[in-house]
């Protein structure tokens, strides 16, 4: 099984997604600093890797984990699909590829820090608001970790699951919440 973690970036949810998934982060109410700026590719990524696949390890079960910033390129994972199923056909792989989209869980105050530290290399200004993004976020994508883990592992024979993940939307959630956004 593959996993790709995708969203604008690919650099802040994607990266604490894929640490999620391989446990390098641990789920927690609140992440440190240190944690947050140790996670590999966090806020490291610049143009030059827009729309490549950046693995980050195999997981628990050896399956691998992939991240991609797509920009606002809208056709970027349906041509991954397609590519994917093409090559499945073509050398008779039998092979799941789950796209789970992190977008949902940006808070607006990590995407102004994105755009002052990776946009206009503000980092002195950006780093602060990514942190305090990241510290608000980090139990919403820890959640949806685990939505993309068991969907994967659900008895769909497709080959091919793309997750949008629109019902894990941070406006809609809160940090205190009793339920988690899959039972709302």
């Amino acid at each position: 099984m593959i996993y790709i973690y995708n969203d604008y970036g690919g650099t802040h949810t994607t990266s604490l997604a894929a640490a999620f998934h391989l446990g390098l982060l641990k789920p927690s109410p609140h992440l440190s600093k240190e944690e947050i700026l140790n996670v590999p590719y966090f806020n490291k990524l610049t143009k030059k890797d827009f729309g490549r696949l950046i693995f980050h390890g195999e997981d628990e079960n050896g399956d691998r984990v992939y991240t991609i910033g797509r920009k606002s390129c809208k056709f970027l994972v349906p041509a991954l699909e397609d590519l994917s199923l093409m090559l499945f056909e073509l050398f008779q792989e039998k092979e799941r590829i789950i796209f789970s989209n992190t977008s949902p869980t940006v808070p607006f105050v990590m995407t102004i820090g994105g755009g002052l530290s990776r946009g206009l290399g503000i980092d002195s200004l950006g780093v602060p608001l990514l942190i305090k993004g990241a510290q608000r976020c980090n139990p919403l994508i820890s959640e949806l970790v685990t939505h993309t883990k068991k969907t994967a592992y659900s008895s769909s024979s497709k080959e091919i699951i793309t997750l949008k993940n629109d019902h894990f939307k941070i406006q809609n959630w809160k940090p205190d919440r009793q339920h988690s956004p899959l039972q709302s």
